[in-house]
């Protein structure tokens, strides 16, 4: 049984899921998916539920944020991570915000002020731990705007920290980094087919991920130059060298990062290559 998060992170966990092999269907409001793998069932329920039905054993796995696990200070295995967002494949930080133009530059100096977040439980444990008295405050959303008229400072969670500068508000502190990760249920994890199943996701999902940075790359070059091209370009060590017809050519192919393709590619052309073709990846495990 899988739990899966539903809310801003859905669509990017299906397309995760299909790159990484496994088509995951739902209808506009079912939260009750179909997958394409008789030995999966699962569950689209919100973020920051899925660590605790995972740890009661609802849930033999599932996927949430760093930041929920601690939240909810579940006791759950943590099996790996996976860096993705529905906007990036970068880690989120939740953040301490004061506005721009508020005197506050440390957290001491908002002792006795109210503070507003998602992240209720976390944020008191950090201002318990730094002894500072303030008033924590659940906030339902749209943080951002309560900032100075309904609350003194912000606990917020930031990718990019656009949307704080266009709510004009000044990062404090950062109190943790989070990102998605699968985690299981401690009895599920003992069992020994339960685990491997488990492990099998772990291993797609986190080759699909590898797979999204990286492209392959295979051309033709003459022999001559192979030990220079090698010697020159780092991002081509061990690639696959195979023969050709023409004893004086061979064909080479390797997987590299996506962003260093536009520099490499004149400098293979320079060095002789020919029939240089570059091509996606769904999945690179090492």
């Amino acid at each position: 049984m899988l739990g899966l998060p539903k809310g801003s992170l859905e669509e990017s966990t299906k397309n995760l899921f299909a790159k990484a092999g496994w088509k995951i269907t739902t209808s506009s409001r079912s939260y009750k998916p179909s997958i394409d793998d008789p030995e999966l069932d699962g569950r689209f329920v919100r973020a920051q539920e899925v660590s605790r039905y995972v740890e009661h054993g609802f849930f033999d796995c599932g996927l949430t944020g760093f930041d929920w696990i601690r939240e909810n200070e579940s006791d759950v295995v943590e099996v790996c991570d996976l860096i993705y967002s529905k906007a990036s494949v970068q880690k989120s930080r939740w953040v301490l915000c004061v506005p721009e133009a508020s005197e506050i530059t440390k957290p001491e100096q908002l002792a006795g002020k109210r503070v507003a977040t998602e992240l209720v439980g976390t944020v008191k444990r950090y201002f318990a731990a730094k002894k500072i008295p303030v008033e924590v405050e659940f906030s339902w959303g749209a943080t951002e705007v309560k900032v100075p008229d309904l609350v003194d400072a912000i606990v917020d969670i930031t990718e990019t920290g656009s949307s704080l500068k266009a709510n004009k508000l000044r990062i404090v502190d950062t109190l943790l980094e989070t990102n998605t990760k699968l985690i299981a249920n401690k009895d599920s994890w003992a069992n020994p087919v339960k685990r491997k199943k488990i492990e099998t996701i772990a291993m797609m999902l986190q080759g699909a991920l590898e797979a999204g940075s990286k492209v392959g790359l295979k051309m033709n070059i003459p022999k001559a130059s192979l030990e220079a091209m090698i010697r020159t370009l780092p991002a081509l060590r061990n690639p696959t060298i195979s023969p050709l017809s023409s004893t004086d050519w061979v064909a080479l192919e390797t997987i590299t990062d996506e962003r260093i393709v536009r520099e490499i590619v004149p400098q293979l052309k320079a060095l002789g290559a020919e029939g240089i073709v570059e091509y996606p990846l769904n999945k690179v495990i090492y």
